[in-house]
């Protein structure tokens, strides 16, 4: 049943990840690889089902293929699904239901995520093929298919800019006002949460697009630290956070796997001592954070308070 079909596909997909890309993983997406194709392919399959497969298969190929041959073909199925949300050759956006929307937009993020892996050949063909239709989904009435089209068609200049540093696009102009009326929206009939997800997204998928700039983030595990500076690192770190999420500060530590895909090195072993020496107390950091409070209240007064001279605030 499609419950159950979801779940496994979520099963299936947290396996390849902790059996990480070697025999035993190519091994287990050998077999799945068939039953997730037919069920992605399958228009009268359970949607949730779908959905859960068209995330799954993005991240098992990246995990478990060894043959490009076989990305290649994974990535057109995943096209048959979200090119259908293209606008129609007379300009008019198809009338898509929210569930098949999710679906869709699932299938263009497991499909961003394999551009990651893709040769320069194979980039330039997609990019002439899929850029100028990806615009189109920016008009999307779907917020997450909009953020999911923008999001990739940031990454697709960060890889072409990175295999040739002249890159240019004929419909850059239009493409960058595109994005500045959607990092700018202020469209009443949307949801206001929408809205402030949606301009935080796009100014960043602004000034990737006009500057080659990507907002850097810090992610702290244990006692490392990693830094996501690029749209592929992005894609890629949102991809295993999709399932393994909370647990992903444990991945980043101990699954080899994953810490080979973001070049961390070797698991770093630290004895529970250690780990324990560098945890302060709950106690103190309570003791710490009174103290913080009572001098930033202390700083706020000072100023606060009418005899100051206006001067020296």
């Amino acid at each position: 049943k499609g419950e159950e079909q979801r779940a496994a596909a979520s099963l299936a997909c947290l396996l390849c990840i902790q059996l990480g890309s070697g025999i035993e993983s190519e091994e287990v997406f050998k077999t799945l690889k068939p039953i997730f194709k037919t069920i992605l392919a399958d228009g009268s399959a359970n949607i949730q089902a779908r959905q859960a497969v068209a995330t799954s298969l993005g991240l098992c190929t990246l995990v478990a293929e060894d043959d490009i041959l076989d990305v290649q073909a994974t990535m057109e199925c995943f096209e048959n699904l979200f090119t259908r949300s293209y606008a129609r050759t007379d300009g008019t956006c198809p009338s898509i239901n929210p569930q098949t929307s999710q679906l869709h937009v699932n299938a263009l993020l497991s499909w961003a995520l394999l551009l990651t892996i893709c040769s320069a050949s194979q980039l330039k063909d997609i990019l002439k093929k899929h850029l100028p239709r990806l615009q189109q989904l920016l008009e999307s009435d779907d917020v997450n298919m909009r953020i999911a089209a923008g999001e990739t068609i940031a990454l697709l200049f960060e890889l072409m800019r990175d295999i040739d540093s002249e890159f240019e696009f004929d419909e850059w102009d239009e493409l960058c006002n595109k994005l500045n009326a959607l990092a700018t929206d202020c469209n009443k009939h949307r949801a206001k949460t929408d809205k402030r997800k949606q301009r935080s997204v796009f100014r960043d998928v602004l000034k990737a697009v006009e500057e080659g700039d990507f907002q850097s983030e810090t992610i702290r595990f244990g006692t490392e630290r990693m830094t996501i500076d690029s749209w592929v690192r992005k894609r890629t770190y949102d991809a295993f956070r999709e399932f393994v999420g909370s647990g992903m500060n444990y991945h980043l530590q101990a699954n080899e796997f994953i810490r080979d895909v973001f070049e961390l090195g070797p698991p770093i072993l630290v004895d529970s001592a250690t780990m324990k020496a560098m945890k302060i107390s709950r106690f103190e950091r309570h003791l710490h954070n009174s103290a913080a409070f009572k001098a930033r209240t202390k700083a706020r007064s000072k100023f606060r308070d009418k005899r100051v001279d206006v001067g020296e605030f």
